[in-house]
């Protein structure tokens, strides 16, 4: 009988210490398995060639679609997160991408980048007078599966601030950005072109204050 006990007793400590070997090992695992998908540190480069902002302009009588290029950007990691970031925009590159027509086509990109004639040239962007622009983020904060990305617009030398949701993925040696399609009012940054908030004799002539913009960003190190 003593020696039955006996044998249920080491059985027991055996088998507590294995278990305790296990949870210890696999606590191990978890806490490697999250230092390697949150960790990552570093700055980033923006890859010109693979970013873009997709563009909507709308009016009565339809919209405009287009894009615009990046000139160059970079993003600070610390531990898996956006700590900073700065996109330089370059404005010279708006591209009108609707119209079919070669000489339409060239006659808005025209108009947008202030290339015409001097009462025209501040209609919009003026490009010839101020040639980029740029976003500086100033915080990046999860919602969902989402992350809500606030920061600093600056066009035509006007600064206002602009948010928008977009998806993100880190990984040790890339960054990818694709925000969902937000707005922002252009006269805030002085581009009062044919807006009815502004002028109030246009009648059906006006274009939208409101233009829509998507973020697509790729940056690796």
């Amino acid at each position: 009988m003593k020696k039955s006990i006996l044998s249920l007793v080491v059985f027991g400590l055996l088998f507590f210490n294995s278990c305790k070997e296990t949870s210890t090992e696999n606590t191990e695992n978890s806490t490697n398995e999250k230092h390697l998908t949150t960790n990552y540190s570093g700055n980033y480069t923006v890859d010109t060639t693979f970013s873009i902002i997709d563009w909507i302009g709308s009016k009565p009588t339809g919209e405009h679609t287009g894009t615009i290029e990046l000139k160059e950007g970079n993003f600070e990691v610390i531990n898996g997160q956006i700590n900073d970031g700065l996109f330089i925009i370059d404005m010279t590159t708006i591209n009108v991408t609707d119209l079919e027509a070669e000489d339409e086509k060239i006659k808005l990109e025209s108009h947008l980048k202030g290339l015409g004639d001097k009462k025209s040239e501040d209609h919009f962007f003026n490009t010839s007078k101020f040639p980029t622009s740029s976003f500086k983020i100033n915080s990046c904060i999860q919602e969902g599966d989402k992350f809500m990305i606030k920061g600093t617009l600056t066009i035509k030398e006007i600064a206002n601030v602009v948010q928008f949701l977009a998806k993100i993925s880190i990984s040790e040696h890339e960054i990818s950005i694709i925000s969902d399609t937000f707005k922002i009012d252009r006269t805030k940054w002085g581009i009062d072109y044919a807006s009815k908030s502004v002028f109030d004799d246009l009648k059906d002539q006006f274009i939208d204050d409101e233009i829509e913009l998507t973020v697509k960003v790729k940056a690796t190190n």
